[in-house]
């Protein structure tokens, strides 16, 4: 390698290095896969430990939600799967905790649907499950009240393919 190509790498190198930690590791590809490699590795590997997660232990994101949600189910005899849960909570809010329903006809009698699953809170109020949050954006509190309601309605929220 000529000697110029080798200052520069490592002026960059220590230029980087200077600059923050977090800068060094996206630039490592620039000099060398190798270093690229077990950069990432060990990046990767110290942001899986410092996952946030819930106070029961679970990860505080859709599938931990879910997955705390099925536990509390079953020590309260509520059917449902996972993919059940899943599919209807993509459909009815991608997802999103805080999502709201501000134009149907909920909505327009003053009971918005919420969170998650998109319960409207006489609905909540009704298959709220203990021990979890009165609260219908706490993502576990909607799910569980709302797989407990297409319980009582459907059968399991697994029987739920549209709106509910």
């Amino acid at each position: 390698m000529p000697a110029a190509v080798q200052h520069r790498r490592t002026r960059l190198a220590r230029t980087l290095a200077v600059a923050a930690t977090g800068a060094a590791v996206l630039a490592l590809p620039l000099l060398g896969s190798t270093s690229a490699s077990a950069a990432t590795t060990a990046s990767a590997a110290t942001a899986a430990t410092t996952t946030a997660t819930t106070t029961a232990g679970y990860t505080n994101n859709l599938d931990g939600w879910i997955r705390e949600s099925l536990a509390i189910m079953a020590e309260k005899g509520i059917p449902g799967t996972y993919n059940g849960i899943y599919r209807n909570i993509m459909r009815e809010s991608s997802g999103n905790p805080n999502a709201i329903n501000l134009w149907d006809s909920n909505a327009a009698a003053g009971i918005p649907s919420k969170g998650l699953l998109q319960v409207i809170d006489p609905t909540f109020a009704a298959y709220h499950v203990s021990g979890t949050a009165y609260d219908p954006y706490d993502p576990v509190a909607n799910i569980t009240a709302a797989c407990h309601y297409a319980a009582h309605r459907y059968g399991s929220i697994d029987n739920v393919f549209g709106a509910y």
